[in-house]
């Protein structure tokens, strides 16, 4: 599966209210770490071994009102969400500590 932008409120509460956990990526185009860590979280989303994860991206200047309902105070800030609750977040470009975070959501499938 590929990363899919989230571009309405509506559909990020599609997204996040579905029993299929889904990893969001919180990211602004003017973030250089956001840049650093995108092509990884591209990559675990076509992983063979996340199959069944669903993986977004949300544009924080594109969509503030998603950004401020979901307290992102710092960019990237990926979230794992599953039937309408965040279960856990990662802040900053941490490689490790988000396929931590994709190998959690594969476990709640």
């Amino acid at each position: 599966m590929t990363v899919t932008e989230i571009t309405s409120y509506e559909q990020f509460q599609e997204i996040i209210n579905s029993e299929t956990p889904s990893v969001i990526d919180f990211w602004a185009t003017w973030c250089g770490p956001c840049k650093m860590i995108s092509p990884i979280f591209e990559r675990f989303s076509n992983a063979p071994e996340f199959e069944g994860v669903k993986f977004f991206k949300v544009d924080v200047d594109a969509q503030e009102q998603i950004a401020q309902e979901v307290g992102v105070r710092a960019m990237p800030t990926f979230i794992l969400f599953k039937d309408g609750k965040k279960v856990k977040d990662v802040v900053g470009a941490n490689p490790q500590a988000l396929q931590t975070l994709v190998s959690e959501s594969k476990s709640l499938l």
